[in-house]
């Protein structure tokens, strides 16, 4: 009875969350129906009780009916609010299958949601992630393995089973494996390299497409000629960023993570990690190891900064900015009665 409510206290704050982040009043008929926009070779439309059929561009997709891409294909649907899903090869993907909620069943998909659209959830297996006014890549590997990346705005990303929520925001990544059973913490990446996916690179430019370009200015600004991380590189003894060893480097950096602001700290690793990415995992390791030192309580700086950006994008109050794990159960135990002594 105990473990029951246990797990019901862990999970119903999640669901909270997901019910209140969607805004009253909008209409949920908006992602029950999309238009295909674009068929690349092999793309078939699965109604819910009918065989499947070749997908056709400027067609209506409605609510119940699945969308399935084979080996090199790809496709793009667009909804009545103007978010667009792009789709790439061996994917499912299911129209309408409840308010605001997009559902992937497999494979890689890119998702846009314009802002002041209501928002969106996305389903990944058991991983939902909220969205609005946000652009995101995933892919929803046949091993269970899923990749979540914010390509501009941000995102909450829920695994309800553990209890889990984090806050994702543009140029990190969320990996759930299912071996492990959790999300990991988020991740800087080159954003970039993001732009080389077909999901991007195929199709018609995004309407988010300047936000994604001004964040990856904002990474190269860090390692630029004669900027913060260069000087510090070269003041630790090398004469480049490119040359640097990976001690110096690391001196260079450490030597500013801990004088940067918490709010551009995000900044400073992104950057680190495009212009070394041989060295991501040390930076990201160095730079969570400071970032939690101060901790996240209400009177820290760094959780300050954090609920000022999150308050223009995300309203649900259940997204920390890493894994907070629920204190592990331990069952009660009855009182031990002791007996009298016999004679």
């Amino acid at each position: 009875m105990n473990t029951q409510c246990r797990f019901i206290s862990l999970v119903a704050p999640v669901a909270l969350a997901l019910a209140s982040w969607l805004p009253g009043g909008v209409a949920a008929a908006e992602l029950e129906e999309a238009q295909v926009t674009q068929v690349v070779q092999d793309v078939k439309v699965v109604p819910g009780n009918a065989a499947s059929r070749p997908a056709a561009v400027n067609e209506t997709i409605r609510k119940g009916t699945a969308v399935q891409t084979g080996v090199q294909s790809r496709s793009e649907l667009t909804f009545k609010d103007q978010t667009i899903t792009r789709l790439g090869e061996k994917t499912i993907f299911n129209v309408g299958q409840g308010a605001r909620t997009i559902e992937m069943g497999s494979g890689q998909f890119l998702l846009y949601v314009p802002k002041k659209a209501g928002g969106a959830q996305v389903k990944m297996g058991p991983v939902t992630a909220a969205i609005t006014g946000t652009t995101v890549l995933g892919n929803v590997a046949p091993s269970g393995i899923i990749e979540y990346i914010v390509l501009e705005g941000s995102s909450c990303i829920y695994l309800p089973s553990m209890g889990q929520s984090l806050f994702v925001q543009a140029g990190q990544m969320v990996v759930y494996d299912p071996i492990y059973g959790r999300l990991e913490d988020p991740v800087e990446i080159d954003l970039q390299q993001q732009l080389s996916s077909p999901l991007v690179r195929d199709f018609r430019q995004l309407p988010s497409a300047p936000l994604i370009e001004g964040q990856i200015q904002s990474q190269r600004q860090v390692a630029a000629p004669n900027g913060d991380l260069d000087r510090a590189v070269r003041a630790a003894g090398a004469a480049s960023i490119a040359t640097a060893t990976p001690d110096q480097f690391m001196q260079g950096f450490n030597s500013l993570l801990v004088r940067y602001p918490p709010s551009q700290v995000r900044t400073l690793v992104a950057g680190a990690v495009m212009a070394r990415p041989d060295l991501a995992d040390r930076i990201t390791a160095a730079a969570g190891g400071v970032r939690r030192v101060g901790g996240y309580g209400k009177d820290a700086k760094d959780y300050k900064s954090y609920k000022e950006y999150k308050g223009k994008e995300i309203v649900a109050p259940e997204c920390p900015p890493f894994n907070q794990f629920p204190p592990p159960f331990i069952p009660p135990f009855p009182p031990q009665v002791l007996s009298p002594e016999q004679p």
